[in-house]
């Protein structure tokens, strides 16, 4: 019975991202389920993201100076933080991993095996309130 309830708030949890649609933060995610789970720890819904992490259906978001979020596009691409209202964008761009990575390898010699590419700005709502 365990793994069904895991599995059901397991569910919870990755709907709750897919419905929020914005990268939210793990506590974004919690309170958009205790509206309708009121009985649903913080930890549960913790766990089961990092889960889902774990498992490639969600990506991390390290954001700097700022909680980290949680992101249902999988494919590679990069992030853009406002630093007006705090809200992160997906960039719309092309892939550039293959072309940093060998940048970096052929003026320093690294192997790069991860990297993060993380812009901050000021979206196009908070500009046209300023």
């Amino acid at each position: 019975m365990a793994a069904t309830r895991n599995t059901i708030q397991r569910d919870l949890v990755l709907q709750a991202v897919l419905d929020l649609k914005n990268h939210p933060t793990p506590e974004e995610v919690y309170e958009h389920i205790r509206k309708q789970h009121p009985t649903i720890s913080k930890g549960t819904v913790y766990r089961n993201l990092n889960v889902l992490v774990d498992k490639g259906l969600l990506l991390k978001v390290d954001v700097p100076d700022s909680a980290n979020r949680v992101d249902h596009t999988l494919k590679s691409h990069y992030h853009i933080r406002c630093k007006t209202c705090g809200r992160v964008f997906d960039m719309d761009m092309p892939d550039m991993t293959k072309e940093i990575k060998s940048m970096i390898r052929d003026t320093n010699g690294f192997e790069i095996e991860k990297y993060g590419l993380f812009f901050t700005g000021v979206c196009p709502q908070c500009s046209e309130q300023k």
